[in-house]
């Protein structure tokens, strides 16, 4: 049964963040779109106490966009953390996405890049994916580099595996563990229990999902709704080949929408023989491993640390 801080902020933190039914695709494009238009790019960190105190901060552009580079101060990582934060493709990297990699880099002495990656709908997969396998390549194999962790949450969680899968057909880096949280996984949509979760998901949406999913896949708006481009790897993971990947940890709870792909990616995983550990939190809601001060997160965290240390 979820503890009462989790219900409360179930009942928070989607108004807080806006969260709603998309009615009107044009008028959301032009809200995104107006949103992007007057971005701060720098690292939110105020989520995180003395956060200049406690960490270095640089960016690496070499991706073509920024990638911000967080490590404890006084330390020197051999391993490194690239976290993909979620937002439906179209949210930017936020204070909470920092926090969470903050405690990270502390708690596992690790180096955490956090890709501010291109966008939705100005930007697809194509903008994105590539640079990431080059990135992460250049990175794990540098002179005192050595160990890479790859992980993300909501539609990060599913970039990362699709970034797994990337780095996999290139056969020059293997991350050593894999981390996705409430990873958006299928982005067709089309598990016959997607209506149920639906109405039980105080935070997502399935009209917004399937519009920001049209979008990251690049499928013309008058193009018909079971476009092929959302089922192929790189923008639905969860439906490509699941063979030799690495370890894997995937955290999910009961009211959010992505469940059902996750159950599906749990099964299939079984049968590719991925050694994958599907956590499903009773009652929890979307991303509840990255939520402040719930026994949920608590459970969460202890079992990630376990995992990737």
């Amino acid at each position: 049964m979820p503890s009462l801080r989790h219900d409360l902020l179930a009942l928070v933190v989607p108004r807080l963040r806006g969260a709603g039914a998309v009615t009107d695709p044009a008028a959301e494009r032009d809200s995104v779109e107006s949103c992007h238009a007057g971005l701060d790019r720098r690292l939110p960190t105020r989520s995180v106490p003395a956060f200049g105190l406690r960490f270095e901060h640089e960016v690496d552009d070499s991706a073509g966009f920024p990638v911000h580079v967080v490590t404890r101060r006084g330390t020197s990582p051999a391993r490194t953390l690239v976290w993909l934060h979620g937002g439906g493709f179209v949210s930017p990297l936020d204070p909470v996405h920092v926090r969470y990699a903050a405690r990270l880099a502390d708690a596992l002495g690790v180096r955490v890049l956090l890709p501010d990656y291109p966008l939705a709908p100005e930007h697809t997969w194509r903008d994105s994916l590539d640079p990431l396998a080059e990135l992460v390549t250049r990175w794990a194999t540098g002179p005192g580099l050595g160990g890479l962790l790859l992980g993300g949450d909501s539609a990060g969680g599913g970039l990362a595996l699709a970034l797994a899968q990337a780095l996999r057909e290139r056969g020059q880096v293997r991350p050593e563990r894999l981390l996705l949280v409430s990873p958006w996984v299928d982005l067709t949509t089309s598990s016959p229990a997607t209506s149920w979760f639906d109405r039980r998901d105080p935070w997502l949406h399935t009209s917004s999902l399937r519009l920001y999913a049209r979008w990251w896949a690049g499928v013309p708006e008058d193009a018909p709704d079971d476009d092929a481009d959302l089922a192929r790897t790189e923008v639905s993971p969860a439906l490509g080949d699941l063979g030799d990947l690495p370890p894997t940890l995937v955290l999910c709870g009961t009211r959010d929408l992505l469940v059902p792909a996750c159950r599906r990616l749990a099964a299939r995983a079984a049968e590719a023989g991925w050694d994958l550990t599907y956590v499903e939190e009773p009652g929890a809601i979307h991303v509840y491993p990255l939520l402040p001060g719930i026994p949920e997160a608590a459970r969460a965290w202890a079992t990630t640390l376990e995992f990737l240390r």
